[in-house]
């Protein structure tokens, strides 16, 4: 056992830089979900703000489930394992081999796939998705007892380098003393109670601790540890290549220079304001247009008391001019406002995509919608689905294979021959994009010239280009015009063979049948 102390005292100051990113990230859930980040000190009895509009909840919900669903659409792998081309070269010379390789690797996909499926890895990713919207940072851990850890940006401190790439994460865990495991009790001294610092938000209870969790880059890995009141955690201490770290620090739109990452909902915070400021103005003037109160001249004939006792039909005494409503006399503004806020609705509604039609609400949501949901976020979202594959899907998988392996569920495979490659996102966009060109090419221009227009297709070349826009490997699945043309040779031989013996058949029939009559006759 070492004794270090230096996690707690690199938290806080890192933690000061943190700050101005995480006010503003407490901001942005303030006018969406407060509850993905809320005040400092919050607990479970608090009082979160309320919105007096919906639709920064609605859009962040929204795109949050679009994203789910095309990056890992359900039931279906959202990659492939892909072998090099030295390989591939070798296993072309000898087709069994090849489809035995590929059924191999088929068999891997399904397992990992199943993996993750039955991980209930998918609510802790929406929530993910949710924080990175939002607050445009998130970190999450792979643990060894449980499948995926979220902790958002209030609870870890980060620094970056130049270039955006992770040099220090320090996670900070508040952990009763009943739920620490015996390592940790082992190394804290019989008087904990006296000489360990509580944590600030249990206001003086001595048996919550602080936990710290520490990875910094050495070189070409990562190592960690964890620290409680100033000592390393025994067997904590660990190493990791680069791309197996057990963290994944994921941002939304990270500027080089800066620790810390803006937010979608930052984009349109301005739009956001706006509609809440409108929204409150609207609510409180149409409830204060919604009261109703009767002025009575106090010098008239009609009585107040005969005015508010009587019932519906009943005849009382005095004057109509005596009555009157009170009124604010407003309409006009309220039209002006509800304008304008209509507007900023819109604008909020085309940038959550609120508006889109793509998806129907049914049971089965067919791949045609998912690859069209698909191409809108990416139109939308520029270049973040490149971000998600690299930093959230390929490393879910790499965790995920490394895992199993270590367990002996899955076998091992050779470095470098065969590696995963993501098939949805950006990948996947680029070729529907390619096949969707090719439907409106046909359909616009080939079509409406008839037998003309089609004639002059490629077709070889057309079913290569479809066949690659859809992913598939179209190596041995299409036949080559080598292969028709043996075909079509092997079929023409075929039929000269089958008309040559209808003819030696048709010759030799009459002769034969003169010998069988002569020879008939000799034996009479």
């Amino acid at each position: 056992m070492m004794s270090k102390g230096t996690c707690k005292s690199r938290y806080e100051k890192l933690a000061t830089d943190r700050e101005i990113y995480l006010n503003r990230a407490r901001e942005c859930a303030r006018l969406t979900i407060h509850a993905l980040m809320p005040e400092n000190g919050h607990t479970g009895a608090s009082r979160l703000y309320t919105p007096y509009q919906s639709i920064g909840a609605r859009g962040v919900n929204n795109l949050s489930a679009k994203l789910m669903l095309s990056l890992f659409p359900p039931n279906t792998p959202f990659f492939r394992y892909s072998i090099d081309d030295y390989t591939l070269e070798e296993l072309a010379q000898d087709p069994t081999a090849r489809a035995k390789v590929e059924e191999a690797l088929n068999t891997r996909e399904r397992a990992v796939q199943t993996e993750i499926e039955s991980s209930s890895l998918r609510p802790k990713l929406n929530e993910t998705f949710k924080q990175l919207i939002v607050c445009g940072n998130a970190l999450v851990t792979f643990p060894k007892d449980d499948g995926m850890r979220l902790f958002t940006m209030d609870k870890y401190v980060i620094k970056r380098g130049p270039s955006g790439n992770v040099l220090e994460v320090i996670i900070k865990e508040e952990i009763h003393k009943d739920a620490l495991p015996e390592e940790i009790l082992e190394i804290l001294p019989k008087n904990a109670d006296e000489d360990m610092l509580p944590s600030e938000s249990d206001k003086g209870d001595k048996n919550v601790f602080e936990l710290f969790t520490k990875y910094y880059r050495d070189g070409k890995k990562f190592r960690g540890y964890q620290e409680i009141n100033g000592m390393i955690v025994p067997k904590s201490e660990g190493a990791w290549d680069i791309k197996r770290a057990p963290f994944l620090a994921l941002t939304w739109s990270l500027i080089d220079g800066e620790d810390w990452a803006r937010s979608y909902v930052e984009e349109y915070k301005g739009d956001l304001v706006t509609a809440e400021g409108l929204s409150r103005a609207v609510v409180e003037g149409a409830a204060a247009s919604s009261k109703v109160l009767f002025l009575v001249n106090p010098n008239g004939v009609t009585e107040e008391k005969d005015l508010a006792e009587s019932e519906n039909l009943d005849v009382i005494t005095g004057m109509e001019q005596d009555v009157s409503v009170l009124q604010i006399q407003k309409g006009a503004d309220m039209q002006v406002a509800q304008s304008v806020l209509q507007e900023t609705i819109q604008r909020l509604s085309f940038a959550f995509l609120l508006n889109s039609a793509i998806q129907r609400q049914a049971e089965r949501v067919t791949a045609e919608e998912i690859r069209r949901m698909a191409q809108e976020l990416e139109d939308a979202l520029g270049g973040n689905f490149a971000n998600f594959s690299q930093e959230l899907q390929l490393p879910l998988v790499q965790r995920t294979e490394d895992r199993m392996e270590k367990e002996k569920r899955l076998p091992k495979l050779p470095k470098g021959v065969v590696e995963p490659q993501i098939t949805t996102g950006l990948e996947a966009l680029g070729r529907g994009h390619d096949l969707t060109k090719i439907q409106v090419f046909i359909k616009e221009v080939i079509m409406p010239l008839g037998e003309q227009g089609i004639s002059r297709l490629n077709i070889d070349d057309l079913i290569k280009r479809g066949g690659t826009s859809l992913g598939i490997d179209m190596d041995g699945l299409v036949k080559s015009a080598e292969q028709i043309a043996q075909e079509q040779q092997a079929a023409q031989q075929e039929a000269q063979n089958a008309q040559m013996m209808d003819m030696v058949k048709q010759a030799v029939g009459p002769a034969a049948k003169g010998a069988v009559d002569a020879a008939t006759k000799g034996a009479e």
